[in-house]
């Protein structure tokens, strides 16, 4: 018998939903929300009720009633570290995407509004591969400090969905495989998916890895020290250069890479080296987690926006085309990703896991 899924995906201005029958898309919205709705509520978790009414009402516009829900699905936020799964939304898992214990995020919206609709109707609710899924291997988590760990931030939903399409689309198992996945989007994560772990994948949220449209990526330490201490910036001023204005955002004024692209392709000598940096660091990163797997590379895996293009997709192949095949998956169907995981528990392919 067929499932039908609510799928909700909260980000900071909107609120990205889907209704899917299995794996097939009945309808999808976008819903928007302005500086001046959002600004009326003093932190994210004060949002919910509104988000709540927007998601109900749309629901009532398209004539689906939710009581013919089988399961409703939530973008997983920032919890504590986890392993990589489906996770029946808890109390315990409640409580920590309301107080952010990693942080405050809009996607930390996303478990708690499936948890509200999916009781209404007497159905599970569960979240899927959050940001903060952590599988790193005890020797990529020594940084050089011990009070300095690397931790495990990164864009797990897209990443794991991708490496198990590749593996079912060659008729294997993603368990038996190693990939290397690079994810290129506002923020650009490459991890190293070593037999159905990411054993090694830098912080793509923080400040770590290649710089992205938004990030800095790993920015030289002592220069950041100084910066930090020379009474120019507030602590707030600092973190946004790194995460939000930095980047393509810092050097070039934009976090569009079809920006960045269109200047150099004009001959603009600034935006070509970006762009050059861009791909070098990139490939750069794909070396290493070559290196992470030994040199056993089943495939290369890009996805994300940015692999929309073919420019970019080929000029990382050109300096990284040595250490595998490639195979890209443009784009990150992000709704799609989180009903699958809701599906392979419900279908019993894989176990619920527990927060």
């Amino acid at each position: 018998m067929s499932i039908k899924s609510l799928i909700i995906n909260p980000g900071s201005t909107s609120t990205k939903i889907g209704v899917f029958e299995d794996e097939t898309l009945l309808f999808d919205e976008t819903l928007r929300h302005s500086t001046e709705e959002i600004a009326k509520y003093a932190s994210i978790v004060d949002q919910k009720d509104f988000r709540k009414e927007v998601i109900l009402n749309v629901l009532k516009e398209k004539n689906f009633d939710i009581k013919e829900l089988g399961v409703v699905v939530g973008r997983g936020g920032l919890l504590k570290p986890i392993l990589s799964g489906t996770y029946a939304v808890t109390e315990d898992l409640l409580h920590d995407l309301e107080i952010g214990v990693q942080g405050q995020h809009a996607s930390n919206l996303g478990g708690i509004l499936a948890k509200e609709i999916a009781d209404q109707v007497g159905v599970p609710s569960y979240i899927v591969d959050p940001v903060c899924v952590d599988e790193l291997s005890p020797v990529a988590r020594i940084s050089g400090h011990p009070e300095l760990p690397r931790t495990s931030i990164f864009h797990a939903l897209n990443q794991k969905a991708v490496a198990k399409r590749y593996a079912k689309e060659h008729g294997k198992q993603y368990e038996d495989l190693n990939l290397i996945v690079v994810h290129m989007g506002g923020g650009v994560s490459v991890g190293a998916h070593e037999n159905g772990k990411v054993v090694d994948v830098a912080n793509a949220l923080e400040g770590d890895g290649p710089f992205s449209p938004e990030r800095a990526g790993a920015v030289p330490p002592g220069a950041l020290i100084r910066m930090c201490f020379s009474g120019k910036y507030t602590e707030k001023e600092v973190y946004k250069k790194i995460v939000g204005s930095g980047g393509t955002n810092a050097y070039l004024g934009t976090n569009d890479m079809r920006d960045v692209i269109a200047g150099a392709n004009e001959g603009k000598e600034e935006y070509q080296l970006i762009f050059d940096a861009f791909i070098y660091q990139i490939a750069k990163e794909i070396g290493a987690a070559a290196t992470v797997l030994k040199g056993k590379v089943d495939q290369v895996v890009v996805t994300g926006g940015i692999a929309y293009s073919d420019l970019v997709v080929n000029a990382i192949k050109e300096r990284a085309g040595f250490v595998g095949e490639f195979t890209v998956y443009p784009g990150e169907d992000e709704l799609l990703a989180l009903a699958q995981g809701a599906l392979r528990v419900l279908n019993g392919e894989e176990e619920v896991m527990k927060y």
